[in-house]
């Protein structure tokens, strides 16, 4: 099965840029989004032989989630079930019988770190929930995590190590999760794969010099690590100031 992610940082935007062609050309199983920025009934895109899922945020024009699939889930779960951090749209999940697919846009830390403590509460409670999952089958999950794990998963490590994004609290978090029995799928396939970014600044013509970071990530429960086929990042794909990254899994 093919899974796209991608945070298209406003649907909208990204529709006037190419997104409904991409989208059709590469016909994938699971297409998740972050950042849709929308509401519900603000767009009208309902591509034929999906179905689609929304979570949208409180705050209108911010954060959102959306999962577009082939295939009919189980059951669908909005959220994380805690409300402080249910009202931004982050979380979808979808069930299936054999794996949960959750795709997620993790809070940003912010400028001068304001929201790193919420970010750290954050990162506790949606792993907790991960393992509510993982402990009935594999879980799937992909998005925008806001982290570049390691110095390899950034252009200027050396010079971002108090900025949101690649402080030491959330890279911890990160380890912390993978440890929990997850896999990066693309680092699992490239170990050693350098100058591979899904995010670039919108300032310096950053994507021009390919100035970015890997903040977008497939990872899958250790246990089907095995079934994992391909992992790659889409970098010629524009349209948002993030590229979507791929997953060609067993399943």
């Amino acid at each position: 099965m093919k899974f796209i992610s991608w945070n298209v940082n406003g649907l909208r935007a990204a529709m006037t840029k190419g997104f409904a062609d991409y989208f059709a050309a590469q016909a994938a199983d699971f297409f998740c989004l972050q950042e849709t920025k929308l509401q519900p009934g603000q767009i009208d895109f309902a591509p034929e032989g999906y179905h689609a899922f929304w979570n949208s945020a409180e705050k209108k024009g911010y954060s959102g989630t959306a999962i577009f699939t082939k295939h009919e889930p189980l059951s669908v779960r909005y959220d994380i079930g805690i409300e402080e951090h249910d009202r931004e749209g982050r979380v979808i999940t979808l069930e299936y019988p054999t794996f949960f697919l959750v795709t997620c846009y993790t809070p940003n830390s912010q400028r001068e770190l304001a929201r790193l403590p919420y970010r750290m509460t954050w990162e506790d409670a949606f792993a907790d929930y991960l393992a509510t999952l993982d402990a009935q089958k594999p879980v799937i999950l992909c998005g925008d995590l806001n982290v570049a794990h390691q110095e390899i998963d950034l252009k200027n490590p050396k010079t971002n190590t108090k900025n949101a994004g690649f402080t030491p609290e959330e890279r911890s978090k990160m380890t912390d999760l993978l440890a929990r029995g997850y896999v990066d799928t693309f680092r699992h396939l490239h170990p050693d794969a350098r100058d591979r970014y899904t995010w670039w600044s919108y300032m310096m013509n950053s994507r021009a010099k390919n100035v970015g970071w890997r903040i977008d990530y497939f990872l899958v429960s250790s246990r089907i690590s095995h079934q994992v086929l391909a992992a790659d990042i889409d970098d010629g794909v524009m349209g948002s100031d993030h590229c979507p990254v791929l997953l060609t899994l067993d399943v």
